[in-house]
C-alpha cells in the first residue's frame, strides 16, 4: 500500500470529471486500499481517487470512531435525495477551511463494491454528507463552489500562502 498525494484547491485537476470504472480488477482494488491508507494519515473520512490525480468514479468513506468499517463505491450514483441540512463541511483538498453547507440529509445511492458488485444504500447524516461531497469530487466540484464569491477568494488566497510555504 502506499500513501498518495493530495491535491489542494485550487489545483485545476480537481476540476476535471472523472471517468467511469470499466472493469474492477486488482489495479482498482489496490488503488482502493492506497486511498484508505491515504485518507486514515490525513487523516480524514472521504477521499475521491480525484483528489489523488487518478480520474476515475471512484471513492472510499470511513465514518467510524475506530477506522475499521471503509466504504468503498465504485461509479457511485445518488438514486434519490431527501431533506435538507446545514453542516460544516471540511476537505483534504482545502486543509483548515470548514466552512456551512447546504446538503441533502439523506440519500439513495448505487454503486460498485470492491469486487465488483453492484449494491444500493440508503444513508443519512454524516454518511450521506460524505458521499455527496466525494461524488462533487468526481463531478469536477469543491465544496467551496457553494460559498459565497468573496470567500471562495479569500479561500484561493490562504490556499496559495499555504502552497507558498510548502515550496
Amino acid at each position: 500500500m502506499a500513501i498518495l498525494k493530495i491535491l489542494h484547491f485550487p489545483d485545476p485537476r480537481l476540476r476535471l470529471i472523472a471517468e467511469p470504472v470499466k472493469q474492477v480488477d486488482n489495479k482498482i482494488r489496490q488503488l482502493l486500499d492506497d486511498m484508505l491508507e491515504t485518507m486514515y494519515d490525513a487523516p480524514g473520512v472521504g477521499l475521491a481517487a480525484s483528489q489523488v490525480n487518478v480520474p476515475l468514479r471512484v471513492i472510499v468513506v470511513d465514518i467510524s470512531q475506530q477506522k475499521n468499517d471503509p466504504l468503498c463505491l465504485i461509479n457511485p450514483k445518488i438514486l434519490l435525495r431527501g431533506g435538507s441540512d446545514l453542516v460544516e463541511e471540511g476537505c483534504l483538498s482545502v486543509p483548515g477551511i470548514y466552512e456551512m453547507v447546504e446538503r441533502a440529509s439523506n440519500i439513495k445511492v448505487r454503486a460498485l463494491d470492491r469486487n465488483g458488485s453492484p449494491f444500493e444504500a440508503e444513508v443519512d447524516d454524516l454518511l450521506s454528507v460524505c458521499i455527496q461531497h466525494e461524488i462533487d469530487h468526481l463531478d469536477g466540484k469543491v465544496f467551496v463552489d457553494y460559498l459565497s464569491r468573496l470567500k471562495q477568494e479569500r479561500i484561493i488566497k490562504k490556499m496559495e500562502k499555504l502552497r507558498r510555504r510548502e515550496d
